[in-house]
């Protein structure tokens, strides 16, 4: 396997794991009303706090971009695209998905934009490789 497709991997873990996480932060998981809320059809789930909200939103936003990352990396292996840039730009993508998360739940608008247009760049450059193969 080769490690563009370990990253994808890598990032299906980290996807996984936000899901999770905004999951029982909205069912508030920690208490025994909340585990047993958690447990249940999530019916009647409480209002979302500021925090929580942050987290379900940056939750759907790693699962939106794991979809097209996950895409385009399984494109350009099933191609045979072996330009070191796919690599590296799935490098790039998971790093800055990895300062998204912690940024995002801070609530750091400009910075959030910023590295948001780092993953993008990655993206780009798995792309460019894919088109020039």
């Amino acid at each position: 396997m080769n490690n563009a497709l370990i990253i994808v991997a890598y990032m299906a873990i980290v996807t996984w794991m936000m899901l999770i996480v905004a999951s029982l932060m909205r069912a508030r998981a920690w208490t025994l009303p909340g585990l047993m809320l958690a447990f249940g059809n999530r019916e009647k789930m409480p209002d979302a706090s500021p925090l929580v909200a942050r987290t379900e939103r940056a939750a759907r936003n790693t699962l939106e971009n794991f979809v097209l990352f996950a895409a385009i990396v399984l494109v350009a292996h099933a191609t045979g695209t072996n330009d070191p840039h796919v690599e590296l730009g799935a490098q790039i993508f998971f790093i800055a998905r990895l300062a998204y998360v912690p940024i995002y739940l801070a609530g750091i608008p400009y910075l959030r934009t910023a590295d948001y247009v780092v993953s993008l760049a990655g993206l780009a450059m798995i792309v460019k490789a894919i088109i020039q193969y």
